[in-house]
């Protein structure tokens, strides 16, 4: 019995070798990785704008830049501001919308949500890229 099982697997190990790699393409983040380690003072009247709950501000860092986003009082989001789909064009940004729930990108006009970085209108079928924030004392820490 053994015997006709090995007749079985080979060709399934040969074909999972083969589409397995196909597969991973898929899930691949398309906005190129770059090292982000940012620490930002809060106290400082340079970043002002995040002492109050909902607001944000873009800073250099990341691909394209960042949106950093005050949730509540502890909590941060920080977005990169390259639209996975078409992140190769170098004037596409993405922006925070005047009514201060939705972003948008510049290009190809996908629409994202604040909260999460969702994707929600457009041809972009994937959300924004998140970097990890840690909020301690008066220092918001970015990095990914």
């Amino acid at each position: 019995m053994a015997e006709r099982y090995k007749y079985f697997f080979k060709p399934a190990i040969i074909l999972l070798a083969v589409l397995l790699p196909h597969c991973d393409k898929e899930f691949q983040d398309p906005v190129p990785n770059v090292h982000v380690s940012i620490n930002l003072d809060l106290s400082s009247t340079l970043y002002g704008d995040l002492s109050i709950i909902g607001n944000h501000i873009y800073i250099t860092g990341g691909y394209r830049g960042i949106i950093v986003y005050r949730m509540s009082q502890d909590d941060f989001r920080a977005y990169e501001r390259a639209c996975p789909y078409d992140h190769h064009k170098q004037h596409a940004r993405v922006v925070v919308e005047d009514n201060g729930l939705t972003m948008i990108d510049s290009t190809c006009l996908s629409r994202y949500l604040l909260l999460d970085g969702s994707v929600f209108e457009g041809p972009a079928t994937r959300g924004l890229k998140t970097y990890r924030t840690h909020y301690t004392g008066n220092n918001l820490y970015i990095s990914n």
